[in-house]
């Protein structure tokens, strides 16, 4: 029932019975009309509640509609090999609502905004969907039909999230793949494991995130908040450039912030530096490094979009609201606190699980942050040049991973850091 609730189609006027003398039919398009056999007359009313009614949906698999010898229509049955003039699809017949122009704002819960989409056809990949808004976003996509696949390292807790969606919809097609984006070889592997499926991807969620973490580097001797937020990411979509370009009309959605704001990338002489994108042990403060991360998020989504958009692939960076309370700032115990506080007063994560991924309520809208961007992105001097100066630093070109990393600290094997949704950010339409 959840999900025809999610579908739009449990409202219906199946109990309503008819007077005497009425007959219920339907037209060759699904509009359900009423007969008054006694008076000889029709109407779209139902003579009892005065609804106007509507059939759901095409017809039940292996029914086909034909024309009679006296211009009638009849129904086919060929699996049970019958005919009749009842349309089977009366059984599942909606209310005719005039449906009004809705208002969406941060309290619009993504279902509200799904909200009779059939998503059936559509392949999503999402990253860190297993908690927080990654998980609210799979299962809302799953709740209508997509094919959700969670990008997760963490198989475990990808698992009990699967399970919790399936709960509510046992035929929900949620699946888990291992992606670590603290590990630029576990991209690889996924985006290869993926594409070995043969499956089209029509929409990408970079939405994992890390903050307020202490430093450390990953197996790839970077900054592990940088390599997570956003070099994962970046080199997650250059592994999946063609399969979205195949998919078209596909899209990107990059979950930024708008802590991008509090933050700069250019040095003393207004150049890029790109030191400190993966700054040392002694330079290193997690929030400013969080910081920087989404505004690199911004910078690639723009130039993302610029180059691909005509493609039939766009990208959006997106922020969720502030202050939402996930688990992404376990690491600090004042931000914990402070979260705490705020917690009565911020959304909820269902009210910030991404909306831009389906162009149902603002379908124009693509190659940008939805509120005005900080100077600092719009800049030519590091939007498009970001993408031509250096590849794997996460904004494009031809400079290798070691640019960035240098030899400034000892390069080792460490855990990685858990992959989680943001935490001052939100996804809008």
């Amino acid at each position: 029932m959840a999900a025809l609730k999610y579908a739009g189609m449990d409202d219906t006027d199946s109990d309503d019975e008819l007077p005497p003398g009425w007959e219920e039919r339907s037209t060759k398009d699904g509009w359900v009309y009423y007969a008054n056999h006694e008076e000889m007359k029709t109407q779209w009313e139902h003579p009892k509640t005065g609804k106007k009614k509507r059939c759901a949906g095409d017809l039940p698999y292996g029914w086909e509609q034909e024309t009679d010898e006296k211009g009638q229509t009849v129904y086919v049955d060929h699996i049970n090999k019958r005919r009749t003039y009842f349309d089977p699809r009366q059984a599942f017949t909606v209310e005719d609502v005039v449906v009004k122009p809705k208002r969406y704002d941060g309290n619009t819960a993504a279902l509200e905004i799904l909200q009779g989409r059939d998503l059936s056809d559509k392949v999503v990949v999402i990253t860190g969907g297993n908690s927080g808004i990654g998980f609210e976003t799979a299962r809302s996509f799953a709740l209508h039909g997509a094919r959700v696949i969670l990008a997760c390292r963490n198989l475990t807790r990808a698992s009990k999230a699967i399970s919790l969606i399936q709960q509510e919809w046992h035929k929900a097609r949620v699946e888990a793949m291992m992606c670590n984006l603290a590990s630029l070889r576990s991209v690889r592997e996924f985006a290869e494991s993926f594409k070995a499926k043969n499956l089209p991807l029509h929409i990408l969620v970079c939405n994992a995130a890390v903050c307020t973490q202490p430093w450390t580097l990953t197996e790839d001797g970077l900054e592990s908040t940088f390599q997570i937020c956003h070099l994962g990411h970046f080199l997650l979509v250059q592994c999946l450039q063609e399969v979205l370009r195949r998919s078209a009309p596909a899209r990107v959605v990059v979950v930024s912030s708008e802590s991008h704001r509090f933050t700069d990338l250019l040095d003393s002489s207004g150049k890029v530096d790109l030191a400190l994108l993966s700054p040392p042990r002694k330079e290193y403060w997690s929030m400013l490094a969080y910081n920087r991360a989404k505004l690199c998020n911004i910078l690639f989504s723009n130039e993302l979009h610029r180059r691909l958009s005509p493609r039939g692939v766009t990208s959006n960076a997106v922020h969720p609201g502030n202050m939402m309370y996930t688990s992404i700032h376990r690491s600090w115990w004042l931000m914990t606190f402070l979260f705490t506080l705020a917690r009565p007063f911020t959304k909820s994560m269902d009210n910030n699980s991404p909306k831009c991924e389906t162009p149902k309520v603002l379908p124009t809208l693509s190659g940008g942050h939805p509120h005005t961007a900080s100077t600092k992105v719009t800049t030519t001097q590091t939007s498009p040049g970001h993408w031509n100066k250096e590849n794997e630093a996460g904004l494009s070109g031809r400079v290798s991973i070691s640019t960035i990393s240098g030899d400034r600290e000892p390069r080792r094997h460490l855990t990685p850091v858990r992959s989680l949704s943001p935490v001052f950010l939100l996804l809008v339409n």
